[in-house]
């Protein structure tokens, strides 16, 4: 099963796994209170692309195919795979700082994880 969320939400006993999927570190948030388990950050939309994106809605649906095409590259591929297994048999949560909570990464690959079951 897999989930996502915002990383600045208080952690619920449901999220199993908290798992961040952000290049950068959330602001704001002391690592201390974070109640991560693991940081991806090799998953996360490359540094270009991020900052194309802007969290512009508009920009949405050529982020998505953009990032899913990073996606497939060898490295990424590898981390997704690892995911993919992972959330066959437990919960985990995709953590990502974005204020929408609609339109962001892990939204993106939470989609694609849950296609590959």
């Amino acid at each position: 099963m897999i989930k996502f969320r915002r990383v600045y939400e208080k952690p619920s006993p449901t999220d199993g796994k908290r798992i961040l999927v952000d290049r950068l570190w959330p602001r704001g948030l002391r690592k201390k209170d974070a109640h991560i388990d693991e940081w991806l950050r090799e998953i996360a939309p490359s540094d270009s692309l991020r900052k194309w994106f802007g969290h512009k809605e508009e920009r949405w649906e050529k982020f998505r195919k953009r990032y899913r095409e990073e996606l497939n590259e060898e490295q990424k591929g590898k981390v997704l795979q690892k995911l993919r297994q992972e959330g066959q048999h437990r919960m985990l949560t995709l953590l990502f700082g974005a204020k929408d909570i609609k339109h962001n990464n892990a939204a993106v690959l939470s989609e694609l994880l849950k296609k590959a079951k």
